[in-house]
């Protein structure tokens, strides 16, 4: 019997030592692999970071497929490529890092004014103002669980006067999302990671929006679908709120879409995980993997059911 086949996005000497008893072939990102004659022997997949739909469906052509590794944490683009049978398993830690401070720096660039600072400085003009601070601010973390760890670890210096946190399932100091109604009123900042699911689908709509206290924040590094847009549009035209998003509905924002020239809000293109902490991250979390399907043994990040 031949070596299992592995595909993976990067050379593989990024792994250091490969585990042995597999066999590598790089496919990168946009490739058309459908003619590659070695298609059919993929027993283990690890698609491109920004995958395409076609890398996604390149799935259908791998009828010896085992296991599917993901370097994103959400894996809503690429589950319903992935047949039943198959293992899907996500990048739960790659990106903890990043986007821990890709959701500190959007929440210290909007309240500090960041944004109308360069906008000045294109103007050459100098607009001394007061601002807020991060300092004694009560902020509300939305999907607690690595990223949203990583997050509450990076306000603690930041001396904010407390931190809620809200999880599917509630433990010791973290609470039920059946709490948020009561939470989200006392928050000065409120920051959004949980996955894309059919639950989360929408969550923050106009009554989410209008239970938020007058000139509090709120910070999305979760999914686009979470916000309701127009909800959103209409409360920041109003001035009692502002927003800062890594992600948008629809993503990427198109021309002319009234989310950029909304007021008091920051936007970043979802480059909240694309930074250089990914990398070593992703690649040690993929040699490890393979080490365990090398070894047969379980693998980790195991996604079973809505996450």
């Amino acid at each position: 019997m031949s070596e299992p086949l592995v595909w993976l996005p990067f050379d593989p000497e990024e792994l250091g030592e490969l585990p042995g008893g597999l066999r590598y072939e790089v496919h990168r990102r946009g490739e058309d692999g459908l003619g590659r004659l070695s298609l059919e022997d993929v027993a283990f997949y690890v698609p491109p970071y920004e995958g395409l739909r076609k890398d996604a469906e390149l799935i259908a052509h791998m009828p010896g497929l085992e296991v599917v590794q993901t370097m994103t944490a959400g894996v809503d683009h690429i589950r319903p490529y992935v047949p039943p049978g198959v293992l899907l398993c996500n990048g739960r830690g790659i990106h903890d890092a990043s986007t821990a401070e890709m959701a500190l720096a959007l929440t210290l660039a909007s309240l500090r004014g960041i944004p109308g600072f360069v906008r000045a400085q294109d103007r050459q003009q100098w607009t001394h103002q007061p601002l807020q601070a991060l300092a004694d601010k009560r902020v509300l973390i939305v999907g607690y669980g690595q990223i949203g760890a990583a997050i509450e670890e990076r306000l603690r210096p930041f001396e904010v006067a407390a931190v809620d946190r809200v999880a599917r399932t509630a433990k010791p100091d973290v609470h039920a999302v059946t709490d948020l109604a009561d939470l989200v009123p006392l928050a000065d900042v409120v920051v959004l990671v949980v996955p894309a699911t059919e639950d989360t689908r929408g969550m923050v709509d106009k009554d989410f929006l209008a239970r938020m206290k007058d000139g509090a924040l709120l910070v999305n590094v979760a999914r686009g679908s979470v916000v309701v847009s127009d909800d959103l549009l209409a409360e920041l035209r109003t001035g009692r709120i502002s927003a800062a998003l890594d992600v948008t509905d629809p993503e990427p924002l198109p021309v002319h879409h009234p989310l950029w020239s909304a007021p008091n809000l920051l936007v970043s293109p979802h480059v909240g995980g694309a930074s250089s902490a990914m990398w070593p991250r992703a690649y040690r979390l993929v040699r490890e993997q393979l080490e365990r399907y090398a070894k047969g043994e379980p693998l980790v990040n195991e996604m079973t059911g809505d996450y």
